[in-house]
């Protein structure tokens, strides 16, 4: 999609301030809708010895804790495969654990209440466990919060959970993210460390203009947590499947799912929460699914607005960014602001099923009106008063008079037709909810 002139003005003039802001060296931004690259910019140096030189869209950032989301996704597809329950202990497949209770749930969701990093000053010696040591010293980490009691983040729980897929799925954890998320989504230059063009991270000192090079950790056992390195280009592909996921690697209703709240974040505004290896941030009356990423030297973020397929990903080379959640998000707002999608024409549909002819109209329950309409051959109900952002509820068939709610109001719940001798419809039970033609109390129902 070709947005306009003025937009993209718009956007390089607002990178061009937070990274003058943030005084970060080099930055790479850009916006994601129709499957890649609607716009990005590369701003600054990718190296400070050649000032002229701003980082590409093939050039490698640490992308750090962005990993979750690809360890989670991991996790999901095992768990559809019927290989494992999100209920299940970590104990399960790991034996050697004996933190009892844990589940996958709670560690996907950073509910675990374990502690946040692996035995070990791991932050000042720069030193992460092989995948053998972090297992061994597993059980000496605390647990410093009941399960469920707050949101508490832990690099030490996904560290596990990338050992639990390297025992499911008999591979090593990177090897199974190749074969299974990177190679199909055709994120060649998303790897384990740097791998060819990158840029160089650095610390800018808060009283001089001078940048540090930082240096690159070996993550080892902890590579599942933020190992990667990626570029703005895959990354963009990644935005993409978040926004339209391909069946192939993900079912969508298991991207739904990963994008349901579990955990708030936020307990303070209610902003933020936690789904299943995603952050969930609002802005405004839009919802981001994505994460952030902490290095030594690299801030970055990748968050995709899914009910707009607009998506904002921001790689910097510093290691100081201020607000990169928030940065990545503006510039998807400012998009779906200022250059919205066209949204699709209405158009007629092609037939009312018989058994559907009877059930549409205005329905009571509860005293409350239901206006029940057919919209392409599927049966909807709606309240009149629901707010035009709310979804209607939507029915399927499972049997002659028997449908099953799967959206919207009693998301799940059955509705089922009762009809008389003659064939004409009496009443309806949603939820086991009474729905009749005119409004009742519940002491005018016919209890025989």
């Amino acid at each position: 999609m070709t947005l306009r002139d003025e937009t993209t003005r718009q956007l390089r003039r607002l990178t061009l301030e937070r990274q003058r802001k943030s005084r970060v060296p080099g930055v790479f931004a850009g916006v994601v809708r129709g499957g890649g690259l609607a716009w990005s910019a590369g701003i600054g140096a990718a190296r400070v010895e050649d000032l002229d030189t701003p980082p590409s869209d093939d050039d490698q950032f640490l992308v750090a804790s962005n990993t979750k989301t690809f360890t989670a996704t991991l996790v999901m597809q095992l768990r559809d495969e019927g290989r494992l329950s999100l209920d299940d202990t970590l104990d399960t497949f790991i034996p050697e654990v004996k933190h009892g209770g844990l589940t996958i749930r709670q560690c996907l969701s950073h509910a675990s209440g374990m502690q946040r990093e692996p035995v070990g000053d791991v932050w000042e010696t720069l030193e992460n466990p092989t995948p053998e040591r972090l297992v061994h010293d597993f059980n000496d980490a605390e647990r410093v919060h009941a399960p469920h009691r707050t949101w508490h983040y832990s690099n030490l729980v996904y560290s596990m959970l990338g050992e639990l897929v390297a025992r499911v799925d008999g591979r090593p954890w990177y090897d199974a993210l190749r074969a299974r998320i990177l190679d199909p989504l055709e994120m060649r230059r998303t790897t384990v460390g740097f791998d060819g063009a990158h840029a160089q991270g650095y610390y800018v000192p808060p009283f001089t203009d001078v940048p540090v090079a930082e240096p690159v950790m070996e993550l080892r056992g902890m590579d599942p947590c933020g190992g990667l390195a990626s570029t703005g280009a895959d990354l963009a592909r990644w935005s993409a499947f978040v926004a339209d996921p391909v069946a192939e690697v993900l079912s969508p209703d298991t991207v739904d799912e990963m994008c349901s709240p579990q955990l708030v974040m936020d307990v303070e505004r209610w902003t933020a929460a936690m789904g299943l290896g995603f952050f969930l941030v609002r802005s405004g009356t839009r919802l981001y699914a994505g994460h952030t990423g902490g290095m030594p030297g690299h801030i970055t973020a990748v968050f995709t607005d899914r009910e707009a397929s607009t998506g904002g990903v921001v790689l910097t080379n510093s290691g100081t960014t201020d607000d990169i959640a928030g940065w990545a998000i503006a510039l998807a707002d400012h998009v779906t602001d200022h250059d919205p999608v066209e949204p699709e024409p209405w158009r007629p549909g092609t037939e009312l099923p018989e058994e559907l002819a009877e059930l549409v109209g205005r329905w009571y329950t509860e005293g409350s009106p239901f206006d029940f309409s057919v919209r392409q051959g599927r049966l909807e109900a709606r309240a009149p008063s629901l707010p035009a952002h709310k979804p209607s509820s939507v029915f399927e068939k499972i049997d002659r008079d028997l449908y099953r709610t799967v959206a919207g109001r009693e998301h799940g719940e059955l509705l089922r037709v009762t009809r008389d001798e003659s064939g004409r419809v009496r009443k309806l039970n949603w939820a086991t909810y009474l729905v009749t033609r005119e409004p009742l109390a519940f002491a005018d129902h016919d209890h025989t």
